[in-house]
């Protein structure tokens, strides 16, 4: 396998490692009770829309993976090229791990706990999510579809991307909570405090990916 490929394969895992530490942050919100995450919030109203329907009940995960694909192709008709391998894995798995996650922490009955440690929680949550989501970004393998809106918006209009992401999140929230969705206090902090905190990690997160390239490089 030549050093292109390898390099490749090498920013997916630093991606997919980012996902999976993103979507635990994700899942520490929905646990804590006090309101999901912004685009939660829209897959939460989402989620009860359809139910109310009676056409089917679809998991969380599911309805996810189905906003993404739909983000996924009007981002293929705006710009091709910010599409790529890593945005479908990140498509495909973001809404699977979060169920997983959902299922494992249940267990600790963190929803039924003092108020106190439920925000704990949450802002446990919020870092754990900047920062996997500046991972994902930073290893240039793919964004995850939500993710990438703002990447693309603030790219081509040239605001820096935690004012983006607060824009973008605020649009989430009205949306999500028109339908039904779940809101409060946890919403509120995520959607003034991820985009900014992820910006600021993605200096140390670009330097991640480049040390594990260098060190791979190295060892080849």
């Amino acid at each position: 396998m030549n050093t292109k490929y390898r390099e490749r394969i090498l920013r997916l895992i630093l991606l997919f490692a980012g996902l999976i530490i993103a979507h635990f942050g994700v899942t520490l919100f929905l646990l804590a009770d006090l309101g999901a995450d912004p685009f939660n919030v829209m897959i939460q109203g989402l989620r009860l829309l359809v139910i109310r329907t009676g056409i089917a009940e679809p998991t969380h995960g599911t309805v996810h993976m189905c906003i993404c694909f739909l983000i996924v192709l009007i981002l293929l008709i705006v710009d091709k090229k910010y599409v790529k391998i890593g945005t479908l894995v990140c498509m495909f798995c973001g809404g699977p791990i979060i169920d997983f996650f959902t299922q494992l922490l249940q267990r600790f009955g963190i929803s039924g706990m003092e108020l106190p440690f439920k925000i704990a929680v949450l802002i446990a949550g919020c870092g754990i999510l900047a920062f996997g989501m500046s991972v994902v970004i930073r290893s240039e393998a793919g964004t995850g579809p939500n993710d990438l809106v703002a990447v693309v918006i603030s790219e081509k209009s040239g605001i820096r991307f935690g004012w983006i992401r607060i824009a973008t999140d605020v649009l989430f929230v009205v949306s999500g909570a028109l339908l039904g969705g779940r809101f409060g206090i946890g919403t509120i902090i995520c959607a003034f405090l991820v985009g900014p905190v992820a910006e600021f990690c993605m200096p140390f997160s670009s330097a991640i990916v480049k040390t594990c390239l260098k060190i791979r490089k190295e060892e080849s």
